[in-house]
């Protein structure tokens, strides 16, 4: 699951929204309050507690995941959000306004102008070309032929579409159409984006190829998601925050790290048992500060000192700044010794082949542990070394419930640098 890199204020809220299908909506909804199941409500009053006192927030350029098994009511409640079905009780609010009780005219500019959403079936017009079903909203917004038909080709190769635009619907593979899909939503220009279900139709290599470049896109855009799926490795790759969904009712809402280490109940704690932590967790979570590293202006006999002082047979090198230069082994710093070096340059070795970001998958970091023992480099992005990464952490963050390294330990490593 990915850092909100914006986190500015909500630009939707819901508040104890609750939809019931049936006739005997009060009584259904004191039955639920008073703590009978969804399933006993519904066999004694033939009506059903779709949703169920749901509560959260999604904030401006966020992916917020609906995530549950069928029947949970992640779908009932995303449209919600868009007043295709109208909250029994509670409010959704759209900044100020609150879409379960404004004017249908209103709903209606919202739906065209504001908020727009990619289906399971997608739900493209078979007698359309593919630029056509692109630029359909703008169309019905009104937008000129031409300027159409340029968002349109925009779209098109955002989403990897280049020449596809002329071509009818049943000429494209099911994974082309919902790239479709994604660009008529795209071309729309609309602030926030409701997501059904989109690749679960897919084949699983196709269904990953979508995933990889709704990432890209969004990591681009930045636009405010609501995504739908029953998928968890799925809810917790694209989003930045879910909200777990049982029986109508949100059992838990948080992060990845508070829903798989922290599970609230015994059902979560059942639907993340099988998740692959190596596509969830990121290099931070097996990330230990670096207490031992040299200077590239040090004396090797100093170095060499300080290796075996602490049993190492390699070490990172820096510059004056702070800037991870690479990786040195002791037998190169015996070499510097023997050629009556001064200082290391010159020596320093896996300078890119050993170095990670803190927010890549371990997925990514894995790799670079395959026939080969040595500690990876955490670096910031002006490749300040802020932490390492060794075999035996790795797969202690792919296995347990790991805390992520002290913030202050970092600092006081960093501080150390900046101080130097």
């Amino acid at each position: 699951m990915r850092k909100n890199s914006k986190s500015l204020e909500p630009i939707i809220r819901v508040s104890d929204v609750s939809k019931v299908f049936g006739r005997q909506k009060e009584q259904a909804l004191e039955l639920r309050r008073s703590g009978i199941s969804k399933d006993e409500v519904e066999q004694e009053t033939k009506t059903t507690v779709a949703i169920f006192n749901a509560n959260f927030e999604v904030k401006k350029g966020e992916t917020f995941v609906l995530i549950g098994l069928s029947g949970s009511g992640k779908s009932t409640l995303l449209r919600c959000l868009n007043g295709l079905i109208k909250p029994t009780e509670g409010m959704v609010f759209l900044e100020n306004d609150d879409i379960a009780h404004i004017a249908k005219k209103q709903l209606q500019q919202i739906r065209r102008n504001k908020m727009g959403m990619v289906f399971q079936n997608v739900g493209l017009l078979p007698n359309r070309t593919v630029i056509d079903n692109v630029t359909f909203g703008l169309e019905i917004q009104g937008v000129p032929a031409n300027q159409r038909e340029k968002k349109g080709k925009d779209a098109l190769e955002m989403v990897g579409l280049n020449g596809q635009a002329y071509k009818r619907i049943y000429e494209l593979s099911g994974g082309m159409q919902q790239r479709v899909g994604l660009a008529r939503a795209l071309a729309s220009n609309q602030e926030i984006l409701l997501m059904d279900e989109p690749f679960s139709a897919l084949d699983p290599l196709i269904r990953r190829e979508m995933q990889k470049l709704f990432l890209d896109i969004q990591g681009e855009i930045q636009k405010t998601v609501i995504f739908v799926t029953h998928d968890l490795d799925e809810a917790l790759t694209l989003g930045h925050r879910a909200a777990v969904m049982k029986d109508g009712e949100i059992v838990q809402l948080g992060t990845a790290e508070d829903i798989l280490s922290q599970p609230a109940t015994e059902y979560v704690k059942q639907l993340v048992q099988d998740v692959d932590y190596s596509k969830i967790r990121l290099a931070k979570s097996a990330m230990i500060p670096v207490e031992v590293f040299a200077y590239e202006n040090e004396l090797p006999q100093v170095v060499l000192r300080r290796m075996k002082t602490n049993n190492l047979s390699t070490i990172f090198v820096l510059t004056d700044q702070g800037h991870l230069l690479g990786l040195l082994h002791i037998h190169q710093v015996v070499e510097l010794i023997e050629f009556h070096k001064r200082d290391l340059r010159g020596k320093v070795v896996d300078h890119q082949q050993h170095q990670v970001h803190p927010d890549m998958s371990l997925r990514e970091v894995i790799p670079l542990f395959v026939n080969n023992n040595l500690p990876v480099a955490v670096v910031d992005r002006q490749n300040h070394l802020i932490g390492m990464i060794l075999q035996s952490t790795l797969i202690a963050s792919l296995t347990e419930r790991v805390e992520v390294a002290a913030e202050k330990d970092v600092e006081f490593f960093q501080m150390e640098v900046e101080q130097r």
